[in-house]
């Protein structure tokens, strides 16, 4: 049997379409579907059962964030394999049906599957690791566009695979669809519940590809309409991981380097906030000169500016923390 599990905050909307195309493409496999609700959402609590009184309702009491809320659907689970689903996913062509025997049968530590954006075009779903999290640079103001030319220039393989045509084996996998097998976690360990939102899951697939393979289903879809939870619960704007600038872009930025801490060490957590931290005056100077190329004001946009100011701040002042590596719940949002 396959566990669903589904981070709920604020979503019903989203949750109600998802589970509606989990029901319409879902015929041959057993599965069940556990909700854990991250805001308390009791109308909602009642449209999703109303709709499909089958499902387990999880109530957090607090807004614990995607690590802490599916560890809780993960021991709630009694399937073979549990998969973590975005609430704001839709099935296609019988994804599930497919993907879980094809998973079982391979042997591998955890699977996904190709997501898709609304317009059908392929979206992310799984990368290779590189050293140091030097990835994390590639959004830098002007200094990421430098440094995406010079790896180019030097022909270094793109950390994440844009479109997967049959089966691609990655180092993680996108946590808007993510399917684990439940018997090598008493090895691999759950979550770490330091993360509130963001990276948690490259941090785990870190951990579950030591105990075997993580693949890409090419030739399975399912929409992801990414970034709608997140951005209408924190009022932040844009797709993906680009924002570096408001809230969402803080947690983003210290869940990041929590990572890098975690899976790459101290000497490469400490080379990337320099590169941050050297990353301000590039992106005040290259706007400025931007500007006055484009001839427009000088400092047009330079809230952006501030905002990524305040935000590298942030994480200086939790550095000390983040480097002694002593458990703590990093949530700013």
């Amino acid at each position: 049997m396959l566990s669903i599990i589904i981070i709920n905050f604020k979503s019903a909307d989203l949750i109600l379409e998802c589970l509606a195309s989990i029901k319409a493409e879902t015929h041959k496999i057993a599965y069940e579907i556990i909700i854990v609700d991250n805001s308390n959402d009791q109308a909602g609590e009642m449209r999703v059962k109303a709709a499909f009184p089958e499902i387990q309702w999880l109530d957090m009491g607090y807004n614990a964030g995607f690590a802490r809320g599916n560890n809780k659907g993960i021991r709630q689970a009694k399937g073979d394999a549990v998969l973590l689903l975005n609430p704001d996913t839709i099935i296609l062509e019988e994804a599930l049906d497919k993907a879980y025997p094809l998973f079982m049968e391979s042997g591998a530590a955890a699977c996904g599957v190709q997501l898709l954006n609304e317009d059908r075009t392929p979206q992310i779903a799984g990368n290779f690791a590189m050293r140091g999290g030097l990835n994390y640079l590639l959004p830098l103001p002007f200094l990421g566009n430098f440094l995406k030319w010079l790896g180019n220039l030097l022909k270094v393989s793109r950390p994440s695979i844009e479109e997967v045509k049959d089966i691609e084996e990655v180092d993680w996998i996108n946590g808007a669809f993510l399917m684990v097998r439940r018997d090598i976690l008493p090895k691999a360990g759950l979550l770490d519940e330091d993360f509130f939102l963001y990276a948690e899951e490259a941090e785990w697939c870190y951990r579950l590809k030591k105990t075997g393979r993580m693949l890409i289903y090419g030739n399975l879809h399912i929409l992801h309409l990414q970034g709608e939870t997140a951005n209408e619960a924190f009022g932040s704007e844009g797709k993906g991981y680009y924002n570096l600038y408001d809230k969402k872009g803080r947690q983003l930025i210290i869940s990041n380097f929590l990572r890098i801490r975690k899976q790459f060490g101290v000497g490469w957590f400490l080379f990337d906030t320099l590169m941050y931290t050297l990353g301000i005056p590039v992106f005040a100077i290259g706007l400025m000169l931007s500007n006055i190329f484009k001839l427009k004001w000088p400092f047009k946009g330079f809230k952006a500016v501030w905002g990524f100011v305040l935000n590298v701040g942030s994480l200086w002042v939790y550095a000390p923390k983040i480097i002694s590596g002593r458990p703590h719940f990093y949530k700013l949002l």
